[in-house]
């Protein structure tokens, strides 16, 4: 480190070595606590739709507290990358459990359209709970 090129000049690296894997992967598997609820049928017990919105805003917290109250570099980046773990983590569990629950393979995987969509859905959540996180750890005068 010099005056010349200091530490948030340096180029960032390749994205694996800029991610905390165990965290992306623990927020994501944590995650599954939504799916798990539906495929349980705990959703309609508790009520819908109240049960999966209070379940996605009980993740978004927990993803932004454990990533904005850590010193984990690049939040956004995080849980951006969480929002893509997720997302495939979700579509393996329905691609697997469909054809033992429902006699056939049901779900994302099943429709490209549907696919892509789940990414999508699952990047914007991640990146405006990174977004949050981000801030929250600027507020905290963490550096990133």
């Amino acid at each position: 480190m010099n005056a010349l090129n200091p530490p948030s000049a340096r180029p960032a690296g390749p994205l694996s070595r800029r991610l905390h894997w165990p965290m992306v992967i623990g927020l994501a598997l944590f995650a599954l606590i939504r799916p798990i609820f539906s495929i349980a049928g705990w959703s309609e017990v508790l009520g819908k739709p109240a049960t999966p919105l209070i379940l996605t805003a009980v993740i978004s917290v927990v993803w932004i507290a454990v990533v904005g109250f850590s010193r984990v570099r690049e939040p956004l980046l995080q849980l951006l990358a969480t929002g893509i773990c997720y997302a495939i983590a979700s579509t393996l569990l329905a691609a697997v459990l469909s054809p033992v629950l429902e006699g056939e393979l049901q779900g994302p995987i099943t429709n490209p359209i549907a696919l892509v969509m789940v990414c999508l859905t699952n990047v914007v959540w991640g990146g405006l709970c990174g977004v949050c996180a981000w801030g929250l750890q600027r507020r905290r005068g963490v550096r990133s």
